[in-house]
């Protein structure tokens, strides 16, 4: 029997030979909170006051909510004329304030900790290139703004893309981790929020960089996106992504296999919105669960995994329910 880890791998190799279907997460251990994303982001909690994050947005996470989330308004919106953005908002300085190695050795220490022989060892990479435009405008004016001021727009994602580009650089010298989880939606469940060919313009050609480096220094890419992503699906292949976190079962996933023929794996397929409420009961659970398995496991090349962009659930008696289903259905069929 394959260890967690070797199950993984083999799962998203291509021609690999699994023994079973990855329960989640299982096989990684999700190691957050790096020097890069504490510098950025700061420390963030439930209940916490509204705070401002090194772009300039204004960051709330309201007590019995589930995350930190931005919170833009006409009022605090960071970049309130595009053709002047510099005016507005300062890109980070990652180098400068990240390298160095004294802030690493606290995240070291915890990286050490972990047996990579038998895990993966996971970083966190949020707010990506479309969600960082979002965050500094609002959707309205990022919208707005990508059909009326497109150069503008362009420096701006080079930009984004440039500093994404110098974080995920620091996170791979420093620690060498297996996967990096990069984050960054680019639709809703039933569309893209832009054109494919201004999703190529803007948003692909400023990960191309990030995702040739992690490629070329062999770390898994692990790109979170619960949106409906078929329209672009061969770009994503372009870009290395080796996993499709997130991926919503309103795609069609069979499809998508059959299409990718082990190019990259799709990893989701459980609609949390059945299985993550108050009041979900067990039962609702283990079927979205199982259907899911059913439905997506003979394709190969899938993980069954609740859509969020990290591991858990908001109600944690779905998420141990969700594994026992998926430790059911390989039971019965490996």
């Amino acid at each position: 029997m394959l260890t967690a880890k070797q199950n993984f791998l083999e799962t998203i190799k291509p021609g690999g030979k699994p023994d079973r279907l990855v329960k989640q997460f299982e096989g990684t251990v999700f190691l957050p909170g790096d020097p890069v994303n504490y510098f950025v982001r700061g420390e963030r909690f439930p209940g916490m006051p509204p705070k401002t994050d090194r772009w300039g947005t204004t960051i709330i996470w309201e007590q019995g909510t589930p995350g930190a989330m931005p919170h833009v308004t006409e009022d605090n919106k960071v970049v309130r004329d595009i053709t002047h953005w510099r005016d507005f908002t300062r890109v980070p300085d990652l180098i400068a304030n990240c390298s160095d190695s004294a802030l690493w050795e606290p995240y070291l220490e915890r990286a050490a900790a972990i047996d990579r022989g038998e895990n993966l060892l996971m970083m966190f990479a949020p707010t990506g290139v479309f969600e960082r435009l979002h965050f500094l405008m609002g959707f309205e004016d990022t919208f707005v703004n990508l059909m009326t001021e497109p150069e503008a727009m362009e420096d701006l994602c080079a930009a984004i893309g440039e500093y994404r580009y110098n974080g995920f650089k620091l996170m791979t010298d420093y620690v060498r981790p297996d996967i990096i989880l990069s984050h960054d939606d680019w639709g809703s469940k039933t569309n893209l929020f832009m054109q494919p060919e201004l999703w190529r313009e803007y948003i692909k050609a400023n990960f191309q960089r990030s995702y040739d480096y992690l490629h070329e220094n062999g770390v898994i890419i692990m790109h979170h996106c619960d949106s409906f992503c078929e329209p672009i699906i061969e770009d994503m292949v372009d870009l290395h992504i080796d996993v499709w976190q997130g991926v919503l079962p309103q795609n069609d996933i069979p499809k998508l296999q059959k299409q990718l023929a082990g190019r990259m794996t799709l990893m989701g397929g459980i609609d949390a919105a059945v299985v993550d409420r108050s009041d979900s009961t067990e039962a609702e659970i283990r079927a979205e669960t199982r259907r899911a398995c059913v439905a997506y496991a003979p394709g190969g090349h899938f993980i069954p995994c609740i859509t969020y962009g990290g591991p858990g659930c908001i109600y944690p008696h779905a998420d141990a329910i969700i594994d026992a289903e998926i430790e059911r259905f390989n039971t019965e069929h490996f």
